[in-house]
């Protein structure tokens, strides 16, 4: 495999890294998949056979649809597989436009179908140095047999799945614990192309079993606390998140203990990964619509969310500075202002530093802040609090900052402290300068106390 080192200018950390940057590979984990597969005979066609005699043939070419070959060979078995492609094919349209297919005696045989062929072993990664965000994903050598423009494997799965004749009382004999178990690990696969069709396959799983309701959280829970405090590796946690969002918005209220435990103990701490900016637009959604759904929720879990966001607030990464500050305003438009006076001097204090930044596009997002009216609704009504903790800061930056554009909305929000509270305002500017003289006399003091040793010194050497 070739490689090509390029130099790139990381916008975020403001440094120089070199990068090899991957070629995309179009093997996947089919190589844990060869068998002697048989030699496939084409079928009659469903359309062209008695009603009386569907069934029995429809049976067979499930089965015929069983055998698996291996794709990591592209000349081997070429003929089988475009039998079983023009089977699978022929299953799709059957099963969408045939009225009364789905019969009691035909789900075990189209679950075994499934399970034949998605069903695998995960190989390791062939990079052990893979970065999700600069190399370009592993791709599933046998998608051919799986994607939907060719209508196979996941799309015959969903139309099962979705057909007004499938009933979930017989389905739930063979679409079980197990069986999911198996669908949540291929959430692991390399292929964002199968990932995406797992999320939509789970998700209607979820809503047509009940029973397997619960075991589904629970697995998606114990899935993300692996990956938080052992692994840190798992290749499907945006896609798990998408589907939680839709779950938690289907959240009877007032919400249970379980489910406000897993945004205390699991979303909160999966803000801390390497891999944030994989997931995070998913994780944030998941956590707003938390305190969305339950305006009721009680003040103290609201406090918790935010210091725990402030507890994992980034130290050395720019870019996911970035993002807490974004997930953090979506979060003061969700609380009341009740909650946010319980969080103002952590969090100001945050902020405070953040509008600090050297890094221009983290104090700029700071104080975007101040653009937000409800956001600003909170800080008038709270300003005696807030404005002793942000004026420093602002000011300073007024004088000093290297960004005019950052200068600029400074000094807009200092405008606006101004005419919030032009009394304080007033304090806060006499005793600054104030403390600015006196420093400025302590740091002259020192200076003349430098130059006294000195020159002491120097008299000494001389004797």
């Amino acid at each position: 495999m070739s490689t090509k080192v390029v130099d790139r200018i990381d916008p975020f950390n403001s440094k120089i890294s070199i990068k090899t940057k991957k070629q995309k590979r179009s093997q996947g984990s089919s190589h844990y998949r060869s068998k002697n597969a048989v030699e496939l005979q084409a079928l009659a066609q469903l359309k062209d056979t008695a009603p009386a005699e569907q069934q029995e043939l429809f049976i067979r070419k499930l089965q015929q649809c069983c055998v698996v070959f291996d794709f990591m060979d592209p000349v081997s078995d070429l003929k089988s597989k475009e039998i079983k492609r023009a089977c699978l094919n022929e299953l799709v349209d059957y099963i969408t436009a045939t009225k009364g297919v789905l019969q009691e005696p035909l789900y075990p045989e189209i679950v075994k179908l499934i399970a034949c062929n998605i069903f695998r072993t995960l190989p390791p990664s062939d990079n052990p140095d893979f970065d999700p965000e600069e190399d370009d994903p592993t791709l599933e050598a046998a998608w051919p047999h799986l994607q939907v423009s060719n209508k196979i494997v996941y799309e015959f799965f969903l139309r099962f799945l979705e057909s007004l004749e499938f009933q979930p009382t017989i389905a739930k004999k063979y679409i079980d614990q197990k069986f999911v178990l198996q669908l949540l690990e291929l959430f692991d696969s390399e292929d964002p192309r199968e990932r995406d069709f797992l999320k939509t396959v789970l998700h209607r799983i979820y809503g047509k079993f009940l029973g397997l309701r619960a075991f589904i959280r629970k697995q998606i829970n114990n899935i993300f606390l692996k990956f938080i405090y052992e692994t840190e590796v798992f290749n499907g946690v945006g896609e798990l998140l998408e589907i939680l969002g839709s779950i938690i918005n289907g959240f009877a209220l007032p919400l249970k203990l379980e489910h406000k435990q897993f945004l205390i103990r699991v979303l909160i701490p999966l803000h801390k990964a390497r891999s944030l900016s994989l997931y995070h637009a998913q994780l944030a959604y998941c956590v707003v619509q938390f305190l969305e759904k339950d305006a009721t929720l009680t003040e103290a879990v609201s406090i918790e969310v935010v210091n725990g966001l402030l507890k994992l607030w980034p130290k050395t990464c720019s870019q996911k500075e970035v993002m807490f500050l974004g997930e953090i305003e979506e979060i003061l438009d969700a609380i009341e202002p009740t909650q946010f006076q319980k969080i103002i001097n952590p969090l100001f204090k945050q902020i405070a530093k953040c509008v600090s930044s050297p890094h221009f596009q983290v104090a700029e997002r700071a104080l975007y802040y101040w653009n937000n009216e409800y956001i600003m609704s909170l800080i008038e009504e709270n300003s005696n609090a807030i404005l002793p903790i942000m004026f420093p800061s602002l000011y300073r930056i007024s004088k000093d900052h290297w960004n005019q554009t950052i200068v600029a909305l400074v000094y807009n929000v200092l405008k606006s402290f101004m005419e919030m509270n032009s009394k304080l305002f007033d304090e806060l500017t006499a005793s600054y300068k104030a403390d600015r003289q006196k420093e400025k006399k302590k740091e002259k003091e020192r200076d003349e106390l430098w130059r006294k040793l000195e020159k002491l010194e120097m008299n000494n050497s001389r004797k």
